[in-house]
């Protein structure tokens, strides 16, 4: 039989008082949930990287400023696919995350959805998805469908290599490469960069993350990160940073980035540092925390890189 969920039916490490748990359809909740909607830290980490390439496209370009029915498409297509990948991730985790406090709760492992009506939501999902990246070039396109193979493997990496986060970071920085090609119709050494830079910052931020899991996937044999990491996680975390900010450098030195790119930057680390400074690898609620200001980190960035690219583009 499996786990109960929460009499509301709510995912334990949902946002509070989130629209979908209070307004949403009681039918439509479950759906809601396997897409992460009530958690947007997800689409938002995947849409992030693809602003941070277009703005840095556009500052390539000449552009004033990056393009707005891209920036538009990119977040039609980061909640679409975020939750097409949570919710494959969930089919396929579903027996595990019954072993897990903080997923027991999921709709699959507590019997809210089916296994077979998730897999229809999942092929509804990944529908809008497809339907947002044919509106880019052929490049763009054939860039955008290579990154279904990391997303495959990525499910069962847990079980079998000691970071698993590094292959989830080959499949969320995947938007490092779409802002470029979007622009250009090819992968150019700027985006190369700031795609491997990204990957690190994935799997610091993921490590994080895996913190709130450690005692649970000890039990149950996952592989994370964080527990690879122990009592050195700060050390790991802060270099996984150290390489974000690193291999940015060349990304903006390429694309031609000004004074505003760079100050994007620099508050960028500097947001990151606080993070590693208050991480504690015991900590749970700390670590979802600092998990979450991440958002606010890549945003700091955007607004740099973006605010650049306006600048230089109207001088």
């Amino acid at each position: 039989m499996p786990p109960r969920p929460e009499p509301s039916g709510r995912v334990s490490d949902a946002v509070a008082g989130h629209w979908a748990d209070r307004f949403a359809p009681a039918g439509l909740r479950p759906y809601l949930r396997l897409a992460r909607i009530e958690r947007p830290i997800g689409w938002w980490l995947l849409l992030l990287p693809c602003w941070w390439s277009a703005a840095l496209a556009a500052t390539a370009d000449g552009r004033p400023g990056p393009h707005l029915g891209h920036l538009a498409l990119f977040l039609v297509g980061a909640v679409a696919m975020r939750g097409a990948g949570s919710t494959y991730n969930d089919i396929a985790d579903r027996k595990l995350d019954a072993q897990v406090e903080r997923t027991r709760s999921r709709p699959l492992p507590s019997g809210q959805v089916s296994t077979k009506a998730a897999a229809l939501f999942l092929v509804v999902q990944a529908l809008v998805g497809l339907a947002v990246l044919l509106q880019f070039n052929a490049t763009a396109i054939l860039v955008g469908m290579l990154s279904l193979v990391p997303v495959a493997v990525y499910p069962f990496m847990k079980r079998v290599m000691p970071i698993p986060q590094a292959v989830l970071g080959l499949a969320f920085s995947w938007g490092a490469l779409m802002g470029w090609v979007a622009v250009f119709g090819r992968v150019d050494a700027p985006a190369l960069w700031l795609y491997a830079g990204t990957v690190a910052w994935v799997v610091g931020y993921d490590t994080i993350y895996a913190v709130q899991d450690i005692e649970d996937d000890e039990i149950v044999g996952i592989h994370s990160s964080a527990r690879l990491f122990g009592a050195r996680l700060r050390l790991a975390v802060g270099l996984c940073y150290a390489a974000t900010v690193t291999l940015f450098v060349p990304a903006l030195i390429g694309a031609g980035a000004g004074p505003l790119g760079w100050l994007g930057l620099a508050l960028f680390a500097a947001h990151l540092a606080r993070q590693v400074a208050t991480l504690s690898e015991r900590d749970g609620p700390r670590a979802l925390a600092l998990f979450r200001s991440n958002r606010n980190a890549g945003l700091i960035l955007f607004a740099g890189l973006a605010a650049d690219a306006l600048w230089q583009g109207l001088r």
